[in-house]
This record gives structure tokens, sequence and C-alpha cells, in this order.
């Protein structure tokens, strides 16, 4: 099989993984018993996890020159935790799988999305081309898992999260390796990297954009079951999401133009306030179901355009950390607040609360997105 449709394939094995981890972790968490809170309590303490793991493994990756061996061992570890986590129900018992599932399991994003670019690049291919193949995993496995919990109990997603695992291993072990920059690891050009301005704002940008995500990824499934929907209904929520990212990715090489990142970026955090202000005042399940289809215009646009800019801006060997650290934000620092804060949010003050709350953050990093790019079109002009 040629290179690419591996890594498509794998694409698709290991985002069906991450549909099974970070959409459905808090309905399992839900249907176990516990609160708001201590739900993000867990997924919180796994964000501060993260944002060790994350780095670690995106430098032994740079440090060693290989990604694949490092996600090989990343993903055996993880298909044994993963089976693990979902068997059981002990609260101490959960919070230690769940740890360990984020040490093992989410520096693989960062891994895969490093893959993707490069692969693509020497392949002389679109990105998005590779990429689509995640969603449609994400979007399979999302419904997959809505109707193996309604009929086989939720204790099925153990089965599920160790076969997808295997899965993911046999393809992983087919896959060629990233190709490897002839540039020296130099600490220097990572230090001039994480100090500059530019990238800091970035940083900024990210962070403000992706709390709203992440607790709307965090508490979607709890929200559709307080207001009477079923495990099989949040399954299809989730589906309509990450499926209505396909053709967004899949067209990517027309809409991800080089230089254009900042306007698309803008344009994904306005639909981002649209979609959790809407969803703010929702009482019907189905309803908010269907909002779910406005995936189409944030995350794939926002992702997509962030990993361009952010590989305009790192030294190239450097390209597997700096993903890292787009991850960390991402889905380290941003998780933590999302849990931590949210679970609170929610039990004190209410969903309904919650999400103008997270509308409200969202218009804010549009605003934010736009200030910058009329600041360094200025500096543009300037020079």
């Amino acid at each position: 099989m040629h290179s690419s449709n591996l890594l498509r394939s794998f694409n698709f094995m290991y985002f069906a993984l991450l549909a099974l981890f970070v959409s459905f972790l808090p309905v399992y968490l839900d249907a176990q018993g516990l609160s708001t809170s201590r739900i993000g309590l867990i997924i919180g303490t796994g964000g501060f996890i993260a944002i060790f793991s994350q780095p670690l493994w995106g430098m032994i990756s740079d440090r060693t020159k290989t990604i694949k061996k490092i996600m090989l061992l990343l993903l055996f570890c993880s298909t044994i935790i993963g089976y693990l986590l979902y068997d059981s129900k002990s609260f101490i018992v959960l919070l230690l799988f769940t740890m360990l599932l984020y040490f093992f399991l989410m520096p693989l994003d960062p891994l895969t999305e490093s893959l993707n670019f490069q692969t693509a690049e020497r392949l002389g291919t679109s990105y998005g081309s590779i990429r689509t193949f995640g969603a449609v995993g994400y979007a399979v496995m999302s419904l997959i898992v809505g109707y193996a919990a309604q009929y086989f109990g939720i204790h099925s997603l153990a089965y599920l999260f160790g076969g997808i695992g295997i899965l993911s291993l046999i393809i992983c072990f087919a896959l060629p390796d990233a190709p490897v920059t002839g540039k020296p690891i130099s600490l220097r050009s990572l230090r001039n990297f994480l100090s500059n301005k530019e990238t800091i704002w970035f940083m900024v940008l990210i962070f403000i954009c992706a709390v709203p995500q992440r607790i709307n990824d965090t508490f979607l499934g709890v929200y559709i079951r307080e207001l009477g929907g079923s495990n099989h209904l949040v399954g299809i929520a989730f589906f309509l999401a990450a499926g209505s990212e396909i053709l967004v990715f899949a067209i990517s090489f027309w809409w991800l133009r080089k230089g254009k990142e900042l306007a698309l970026i803008s344009f994904a955090a306005f639909f981002y306030f649209l979609r959790f202000f809407i969803s703010a005042w929702v009482t019907d399940p189905h309803v908010l179901v269907a909002i779910q289809l406005l995936q189409t215009f944030t995350f794939p646009i926002f992702y997509s355009a962030a990993i361009q800019y952010l590989y305009q801006i790192v030294p190239e060997e450097w390209r597997a950390t700096g993903q890292t650290v787009l991850a960390i934000i991402f889905f380290g620092v941003s998780g933590i607040v999302a849990s931590y804060l949210g679970g609170w949010f929610y039990q004190t003050f209410g969903v309904h609360t919650l999400f103008i709350w997270v509308s409200v953050l969202s218009f804010s990093g549009f605003l934010l997105s736009l200030v910058l790019r009329a600041v360094y079109r200025k500096q543009k002009l300037a020079t």
C-alpha cells in the first residue's frame, strides 16, 4: 500500500481512538454517577499530565529523529490502559487510568499531525487530503460508540478501545518514518522561537479560542443527557460534528492559502461565537445535536490554519516540538481551564450560563485576531 494511503488509514484509526477518549470519557464518567465537578477534576488533572507528556515525547522524537518508533511505544501503552479504563468503576482507579492515558495517548496527536504535514510536503500532496481520514474515523467511531453504549452497555467501550488500538498498532508498524531534517538540533533556535512576540501572541490567540472548544468537547455529552437525550443521541452529535469536518479538510488545498491564516482564524473564531451563543439557549437535545453541524466553520478551519501558521514561524528542526507546543495550548492548558473551571461553572451556575460565558470568550478571540491582523499588516507595509 502507498505510504500516503497507510497514513490515511492510521489517521482513521487514531482519531477513532480519540473519539472514544475525548468525546466519550465524560459520558462514561457521568454514567458511573460522577458529578460534573468530579468529571472536570479528572479531565482537568489529565490536562496537567499532557502539558508535561506532550513536550517530553515531542522532544524525544526530535532528538532521536524518529516519529514512528515513538508512536508505536505510545500506542502499545495506550491500548492496554484504554481497555482497563473503560472496564473500571472506582473513582480512584478511573482517575489513575485517565492520567496514564493522557500521558501516552495525547502526545500521539501532535506527532501524528507532524507526520501528516511532513509526509504531505514530501509527497507533494495536501495536508487536508490526509487529515480528512482522521475526521472520518472520529465521525464513524462516534456513531458506533453511541449505538454500542446504548445497546451493549457503556462498558462495551473497553472492547472497542482495545480492538481499535490493536489495528492502529498494525498499521503504524507498516508506516514509513517522517523525513529527517538535515539541520542540527539547536536549543537557541527553540528559545528564540518561544520568546518571539509573534509566537507569544499567536499562542495567546490559540488559548482564548481553544477554551470554548474544549468546554464544548468535555460537557456536550453531559449537556445532551441533562436535556433528556440518550447515549445514542450523544453519538450522533459527535458524528455530525466530526463528519462536518470531512469536506473542509478534503478541499483544504483550495481554501488554505499561505498568508491568509489569521483571516481564516478570525472567520472560525466568529463562528465559534455563533455556535456557542446559540447553544446557550437550547432546551431540546435534538436542536443541540443539529447545532454541531456548525463545526464545519470552526475547528477544521481554525486548526488547519493554526498548523500552517505555526510551520511558517517555527525552526525546521523543531517542527515536532513546535507542533507539540500548539497541542499543549489547544488540548493541554486550555483543557485544564475548560475542565476545572467549566466543571465548577456548570455545577454552580448551570449549563446555559456556562455557554453564554463561552460565547463571550469566543468573541474575545475573534476581536484579538482582528487586532493582530491589523498590526501585522501595518508592520509589513512599514517594511
